[in-house]
């Protein structure tokens, strides 16, 4: 019989998820007092919808957090986080890594925010919580995460589920709309948006658009089968997160409320502030009234946990990712002309390389609407099932490749350099992460000449290499490596080698195209540099385009004056730069660097070396100093900017004189 339209059977089991949502509460409220930090009240919130999710309704294994198939959570609403490690605690989930694994008891959650603890202050894999596929807390980033992992599940052949938290205030930010986007261009069903609908922002309440009833406006109008409900009511919440997608992708609009079970906590005031000893007494005190009202006590959430099983799917594996012959790739391509005349742009043959490397299932890519500029569009157009188009959506596009590369694909990530610093802090998230995501920014530098400096790139050399100094937990890696090819053969080679190197990677990739300065058969490495050029008199180091200027350079020097300069290809960061200053040491202890970028790049990277070093090896940089702008040629825009070959003799020039002055 159905009691006020709830089935008996049900009410006895919402009783023993009452229980452990109490028991939960009070984890909640002690852990952050213990920790002296966190956000109580917005975990609170979340706790009817976290508990029905992971006790309920995911399919999943606390026991295998490495398993692809399992159905995914993703908090995007990152600083809600103890609610999830006050559940994963109790069920016991396993931490650390799939080599040295350890299981959770639920007093674990009690270490909650220190230094020695899987607990983070908010969600991060990278740090032994594998439940967790990429950082959060950065709000809006979230969803786009989501939505990558249901890309790779889809490569997979995989039926998971994908859940996502995001907060009302939260989606005042615009890539939860990019998100939205992607979700429906793409068709990802298996993606329940959540959004968490406490009403309360960090120091006052949400503005009334991003309200529920704004909320759900605006999601339909995206397309989106919304369900609005009480996210305090279990069989509102249940029903909700169950319930089977049609055509459409299903967004629920959860109304709660901010400090559920605690009288003080409810104060608008109270975001990211904990409770003293007092306070938590109180709180206490309001649980036990709350399991009373609720009409149960300690020990009545035994039967909670009926967590259904996953499909298992293990991580895709392989072999060494080969890109073939450097030949072979580009006549692929359709390039047999450049091949025969030995000139071709580094974006067109990271074009080619993609190609090559594209017949390993486990790479995957994805492009921002220029794919016919950066030359992903080859791989689009052969692997259509692993391309996923994100249009004008940069933000979106490099969180979605960290969903899709913690699904165990390797996402190849393309777009204009300049566009990609619109996601600088989604990099940084991903870096984090630890995320295994490969990003090419093409037509960098003042090389792009006419399109003018908002399509130029000259500050991100200086950003990836000041990650590029940080080391990953895991094994002290460089949190991400700089590719910074100079001819086609080196960007092909760079390009194989970042699809088989563990952890971010970024390659910059230039427009014109220039001669072959290597032979096919060259080998690369991380870290490394070519000594093309042997000098006596002076070292001269570039990167990428300015190794054509440089050579320019060398033999004006060599016409004009007499002078025996050296050059080095410097085309990767973290660079061995012991060696360089060796050579320099050699060159009368004179380097000169140039670069097409603003500062912070391979220049600082070797005055930074020689600083430290006892060598005495004198370091000169140039670079771009002037905000640029558009010209017919980039010739014209090298003299503009001070960086023409014969500015970098006379540069030289002067060094020479000083050395023997």
């Amino acid at each position: 019989m159905r009691v006020m339209g709830v089935l008996e059977n049900d009410m006895a089991d919402y009783k023993a998820l009452d229980g452990k949502a109490i028991k939960l509460a009070r984890q909640i409220a002690k852990m952050c007092t213990q920790a002296g930090s966190g956000h109580p009240s917005s975990a609170l919130s979340l706790l009817h919808i976290t508990t029905a999710l992971m006790y309920r309704v995911m399919r999943y294994d606390p026991k295998n957090p490495w398993n692809k198939g399992a159905d995914r959570l993703v908090l995007s609403e990152g600083h809600a986080v103890p609610v999830i490690y006050a559940a994963y605690c109790e069920l016991g989930g396993i931490v650390g890594t799939s080599d040295q694994p350890s299981e959770l008891r639920f007093d674990d959650a009690l270490t909650l925010r220190e230094g020695d603890s899987v607990l983070d202050g908010h969600p991060n894999p990278a740090v032994g919580f594998p439940f967790f596929d990429a950082a959060t807390g950065s709000l809006g980033q979230g969803l786009s995460v989501a939505a990558g992992l249901a890309c790779g599940n889809r490569v997979a052949g995989g039926n998971a589920k994908i859940y996502c938290i995001c907060g009302d205030g939260e989606s005042r930010e615009g890539q939860i709309f990019e998100a939205l986007d992607f979700i429906a261009d793409h068709k990802l069903t298996s993606v329940y948006t959540i959004f968490n609908c406490n009403g309360q922002g960090q120091s006052d309440y949400v503005s009334s658009q991003q309200s529920a009833e704004t909320l759900q406006g605006k999601l339909e109008a995206f397309g989106f089968d919304v369900k609005v409900i009480d996210g305090h009511d279990w069989e509102q919440v249940i029903g909700a997160l169950s319930a089977e997608a049609g055509e459409k992708p299903i967004a629920i609009v959860a109304n709660t409320i901010k400090g559920w079970g605690v009288t003080e906590l409810q104060d608008r005031s109270y975001h990211g502030k904990v409770l003293n000893a007092e306070g938590l007494l109180k709180a206490l005190a309001d649980l036990d009234a709350k399991a009373a009202e609720l009409g149960v006590a300690d020990g009545d959430d035994a039967a909670a946990a009926e967590i259904p099983a996953p499909q298992v799917i293990e991580a895709p594996g392989g072999e060494e990712i080969s890109a073939g012959s450097f030949e072979d790739a580009l006549t692929a391509a359709g390039w047999e002309g450049p091949l025969a005349e030995k000139k071709l742009s580094t974006r067109r043959a990271y074009g080619a390389a993609l190609l090559a490397i594209g017949a390993d299932p486990r790479i995957v890519g994805i492009d921002a609407d220029v794919k016919n500029s950066t030359f992903s569009e080859m791989f689009a157009q052969k692997y259509t099932d692993r391309y996923f188009e994100a249009r004008i959506a940069e933000q979106n596009m490099i969180s979605a490749a960290a969903g899709l590369a913690a699904a165990g694909r390797i996402p190849f990530v393309s777009t204009f350099a300049k566009f990609m610093s619109r996601a600088y802090d989604q990099i940084e998230m991903a870096a984090i992460s630890h995320a295994n995501i490969k990003l090419c920014g093409s037509h960098a530098g003042i090389s792009l000449a006419a399109d003018g400096p908002s399509q130029m790139s000259l500050p991100d050399v200086a950003f990836f290499r000041s990650i590029a100094h940080s080391r990953r937990r895991t094994d002290g890696a460089p949190a991400v490596r700089v590719m910074l090819p100079s001819d086609a053969v080196s960007a092909f080679k760079l390009t194989e080698l970042m699809a088989n190197v563990d952890g971010m990677c970024y390659m910059r990739t230039h427009r014109p195209d220039v001669p072959f300065i290597y032979d096919s058969d060259e080998e690369f490495t991380m870290g490394g540099f070519k000594h093309l050029i042997d000098g006596e008199d002076i070292a001269i180091v570039a990167s990428g385009y300015m190794v054509h200027v440089a050579r320019q350079a060398i033999e004006l020097l060599e016409e004009t004056a007499g002078l025996n300069a050296g050059l080095i290809d410097a085309y990767s960061i973290p660079l061995d730069t012991e060696e360089i200053l060796k050579i320099g040491d050699d060159c009368r202890g004179q380097i000169l660097v140039v670069e097409d970028n603003f500062a912070g790049g391979v220049g600082d990277e070797i005055c930074a070396a020689a600083a430290a070093s006892d060598l005495g090896v004198t370091v000169r940089t140039m670079y771009v100093t002037d905000t640029p702008k558009s010209a017919k040629s980039p010739e014209e825009t090298l003299e503009m900017a001070s960086l023409s070959p014969r500015n970098i003799a006379d540069a030289a020039q002067k060094m020479f004189d000083g050395s023997v002055g």
